[in-house]
């Protein structure tokens, strides 16, 4: 614990970070009058990620940013009368954590239409929500399970069969999709989609069919994700108001996790203006609790020279403010340089066309000082984009443009090293910890020990990020991420990473706070719990850095703040934040639900046991009942003293 500054210290400091913050200061033997904090934090565990100043047990704040941070007597000798007091009960605080590539502004419009397995740990569990689910969803619209989860966490460690889904829900559509690889359609949807046995196969993608030519509702990607996306798209949308809501909710989820602010790497189906319309209208109401900085995603094959052109000429990087603001390109750039990490088919090469679309847009984006990141999961799409950008920047330096590659997995040493160079950046995700078994089973455990290698990315001198890639592969919990980084575990449990490869929690932290401030080019304006920056904090319920590892991943915070004004509370803090108007519609599985889902205590973990011993995708070896039917029937089957005796069956008493 660092020595406690007295009052005249603490002073002192807030008045050399008070230019521009309002504050008011008078220098010399009379610098000890200011003007007070709107507001104080006390009696917590600060970690601030300030290197001068690295614990503190209180915080003042004035005019949304961080003027003081210390001990308990000496913020709150800084209190004047109107000074709001907010006593932390003891419990850790770290700066609000920002996310370096999520899709917010996409999962936001359809949040309240999803049926979230994220966090679920038995497909009995996720079989029973669904069911519920699908009981109360109208005509003519869908149940969706959009991504989010991985069939090892379940304890039956797979997914459901077809034949399961379509005895829960016979009319009603149902959509599941499984990371980049694979989407589930019972027969409802398959006919409100309208795919026959006419149906020709999208590029790139497998329409799974029966002996007579009829698809059974099994897509595949091989190994681009297009046919999945395509036929998501084609459910039913949310009205504009309802679109609004949702998105408000989906914000206070991510708030509820700690995530104050993210940068959204666009996405497919998400075109500019157009579909930035809701986020746009939040924001000029005010109403938005998460700091987002967008990144544009190219749309049309073909056409992406085009939608830079047009874009370098509507926008700036940097325009907006500081709860909003335009980023730069990508994580699309061209087409051609897209490969697709779906681990259970082989690696994709790509076109011999990949440079030639690549770098007139690159070259565009460099003379306008656009910066971009590139998603690039294999080494050898790395190697060949920085070829192109090598060439680029002989003509037009590219350091300083704060340019990036996302992913990187495979990355090589020599690779890395070509980055740092250049100036570049690169920001890695936990998709490994929801495909690290499938990694494993292809390439080799050997293999998977550095994917990707991130204490050789940092010992490169590299700025280095973390974030989610949420929502359609792994899961916005930042906490999933954070316990990866430390652990190098995967949901399902398998250490994929030595110990040489793991990262200690305080450097994982800073990579989901202060790293992530290169990545939006706003360095020293958040991460950090200090004078002159955002007052973006999270209270935690539990202490990050005591709590065992495999307790990291339940983390969650009880209070959010964003600006100094808490916008999530929980617990002592609920009657801090402002409340939500209720899920629209009043159907949506987030009402009922919410979104992640507490992992069940040990105790109340063990009635899953028995799915996974049991393990059977339709029909019990012993006696002979479908397991879907079951799910399917009015029983209790949460209940497992119940179910065994609505079922009379033992095999399931394990």
């Amino acid at each position: 614990m660092t020595t406690s500054p007295n009052r005249r210290n603490v002073v002192a400091g807030i008045g050399a970070a008070s230019t521009g913050l309002g504050i008011s200061s008078v220098r010399g033997e009379a610098q000890t009058m200011i003007d007070a904090p709107d507001m104080i934090f006390f009696n917590g565990k600060v970690t601030t990620l300030d290197r001068g100043n690295p614990q503190a047990q209180a915080i003042a704040i004035r005019d949304s940013r961080f003027v003081a941070a210390s001990d308990d007597r000496s913020i709150m000798a800084l209190a004047g009368p109107n000074t709001k007091r907010v006593d932390l009960k003891g419990r850790r605080v770290i700066p609000g954590l920002i996310d370096s590539h999520t899709h917010i502004i996409r999962g936001g419009l359809n949040y309240n239409l999803e049926l979230r397995w994220d966090g679920v740990r038995s497909l009995s569990e996720a079989m029973r929500m669904l069911k519920q689910q699908v009981d109360r969803t109208p005509a003519p619209q869908w149940v969706r399970v959009v991504g989010g989860f991985t069939a090892p966490q379940f304890a039956e460690k797979r997914l459901p069969s077809l034949e399961e889904i379509n005895a829960i829900a016979p009319d009603t559509p149902v959509f599941i999709l499984h990371l980049y690889d694979r989407a589930l359609l019972n027969g409802a949807a398959l006919r409100a989609v309208g795919f026959n046995k006419d149906t020709p196969d999208f590029p790139g993608g497998e329409i799974v069919r029966d002996s007579q030519g009829n698809p059974t509702g099994l897509l595949i990607a091989k190994p681009n994700a297009t046919i999945l996306y395509a036929t998501l798209a084609k459910g039913p949308k949310l009205p504009l108001e309802y679109q609004k809501n949702s998105s408000r909710h989906f914000m206070r989820e991510m708030n509820r996790l700690g995530v104050t602010g993210v940068i959204d790497a666009g996405g497919g189906f998400q075109n500019y203006p157009e579909d930035y319309q809701v986020i746009e209208d939040l924001h000029k109401d005010g109403q938005l609790t998460v700091r987002i900085a967008y990144n544009l995603f190219t749309q049309k094959p073909k056409e992406e020279l085009r939608d830079f052109q047009t874009w370098a000429t509507q926008i700036k990087p940097g325009q907006g403010d500081d709860t909003y603001r335009h980023n730069g390109a990508g994580e699309m750039l061209v087409y051609g340089a897209a490969d697709y990490e779906d681990f259970q088919v082989e690696r994709p090469d790509m076109p011999p066309s990949m440079e030639g679309d690549l770098e007139p847009v690159i070259r565009l984006l460099a003379e306008n000082r656009w910066p971009w990141r590139l998603h690039a999961t294999y080494n050898e799409t790395i190697t060949r984009a920085l070829d192109v950008f090598e060439r680029v920047d002989r003509d037009i330096p590219l350091k300083g443009l704060n340019w990036f590659f996302d992913h990187c997995e495979t990355i090589d040493d020599l690779n890395i090293e070509r980055i740092a160079k250049l100036g570049g950046g690169i920001a890695v995700q936990h998709r490994m910890a929801y495909q690290g078994e499938y990694f494993v089973q292809r390439y080799g455990e050997r293999q998977a020990e550095r994917t990707p290698p991130i204490r050789r990315m940092i010992a490169a001198g590299i700025p280095v990020g973390a974030g989610t890639d949420a929502t359609r592969v792994a899961s916005y919990n930042p906490w999933v991420s954070l316990s990866w980084l430390v652990t190098g575990k995967t949901l399902g449990g398998l250490t994929l990473y030595p110990t040489a490869n793991r990262i200690d929690r305080e450097t994982a932290l800073r990579m989901w706070t202060e790293a992530n401030t290169w990545f939006s080019t706003e360095q020293g304006k958040k991460g950090q719990i200090a004078p002159g920056q955002l007052a973006d904090f999270a209270v935690l319920s539990d202490d990050y850095f005591s709590v065992a590892d495999d307790r990291i991943q339940d983390i969650t915070a009880v209070m959010t703040v964003l600006g100094g004004n808490p916008v999530y509370g929980d617990g002592d803090f609920k009657d801090l934040a402002p409340g939500l108007p209720p899920p629209m519609p009043d159907w949506s599985p987030s009402g009922f639900f919410g979104g992640y889902q507490k992992r069940a205590e040990s105790s109340a973990a063990s009635k899953y046991a028995f799915a996974a011993a049991c393990g059977c995708a339709s029909a019990c070896n012993v006696h002979g009942h479908a397991h879907a039917n079951s799910w399917a029937a009015n029983v209790p089957v949460s209940d497992v003293t119940s179910f065994w005796g609505a079922i009379g069956c033992s095999c399931w008493a394990f």
